[in-house]
């Protein structure tokens, strides 16, 4: 199979890149490198399978390039490109959210008329403060801009399918961690100023609670989606329990044998205090159930940021 992969440089993205290559298909990936945070980071995220002759990289942006040459023998589009991040969505910035996340979309939909199947990465943002467990029938009341786009652009993708258009189906994607995780976000911050005896700061009490979803899950169920996936799908992708990020923060001192130093800061603007997937939806049509630990994936992050802690830093 042959499989387009875009933010193929970034967390989730270069993760799948590797599985699927180790399975033997051939990958085209996509990215470009937005400044949002280190290019040297993203290059040693695929440092691992940059030189398969399965593989081929291509530096662009969704928002201007030539999409029509890349999909060239695509059978699947696995769309995880995007602007991330809650707080950096409200004030000037935001229309490079839009820009990335619903234009950047859309143009890649209008190219991908062919494929037999597009894969969207959307978030649990989109459901914003809502009763748990958050069901893909269920309300949607996005609290950020950034929800906001990933609303638009899922909507986007269904709307497409339900058309006849573009076989697209989306997963709302729940708190996914692990190993490559950007560094801005708190797992990573959190390892890092533990074994740097630096200060982490929360923002908020840290009772705030998240489904928490390994990177590996995640990758399993878009494996799964290939085989399985049709067009005008919605699922949920969550890890399967909601922990606290206090509770998180134990762990991590736990497998570091050392003690957080922790600030607390307000809660800040678009935060949701809760989120847990309903996942029936996804073990119905995929036959799909998450099987990592909140304790093992934890120790697998820490070892990452262990081995990486000079390319954290800078």
């Amino acid at each position: 199979m042959k499989v387009l992969v875009t933010g193929v440089a970034g967390f989730i993205g270069s993760t799948l890149a590797e599985r699927l290559l180790d399975a033997g298909h051939e990958v085209v990936g996509i990215d470009c490198f937005t400044p949002y945070y280190s290019r040297a980071l993203k290059e040693a995220n695929m440092s691992g399978f940059i030189e398969s002759p399965r593989f081929q990289f291509h530096e662009a942006d969704l928002r201007s390039a030539e999409i029509a040459p890349l999909l060239n023998g695509i059978e699947v589009v696995v769309h995880l490109a995007g602007q991330p991040g809650v707080r950096g969505s409200f004030g000037p910035d935001f229309a490079l959210y839009a820009e990335h996340n619903i234009l950047a979309t859309h143009r890649l939909l209008e190219a991908s008329r062919m494929v037999r199947l597009f894969v969207f990465a959307s978030s649990a943002s989109v459901y914003g403060s809502v009763p748990v467990p958050m069901r893909e029938d269920g309300p949607v009341r996005p609290v950020s801009p950034y929800g906001v786009t990933k609303l638009a652009a899922e909507q986007l993708c269904l709307q497409y399918a339900a058309q006849g258009l573009v076989p697209a189906m989306a997963f709302r994607f729940f708190s996914v961690y692990g190993p490559r995780q950007r560094p801005d976000m708190a797992f990573p911050r959190l390892i890092r100023t533990v074994l740097d005896r630096d200060e982490f700061t929360i923002l908020g009490t840290g009772d705030q609670q998240r489904d928490f979803t390994y990177v590996g899950d995640v990758v399993d169920a878009l494996v799964a989606a290939l085989a399985k996936g049709k067009g005008g799908l919605l699922l949920n992708l969550g890890g399967g329990h909601k922990v606290s990020l206090n509770h998180t923060i134990a762990i991590v001192e736990r497998l570091a044998g050392l003690k957080a130093k922790i600030a607390r800061l307000p809660a800040a603007a678009g935060d949701m205090e809760v989120t847990e997937a309903d996942a029936t939806r996804l073990r119905a049509e995929l036959g799909f159930a998450p099987k990592t630990s909140i304790e093992d994936g934890l120790a697998n992050e820490v070892e990452w940021v262990r081995a990486n802690l000079k390319l954290l830093r800078s």
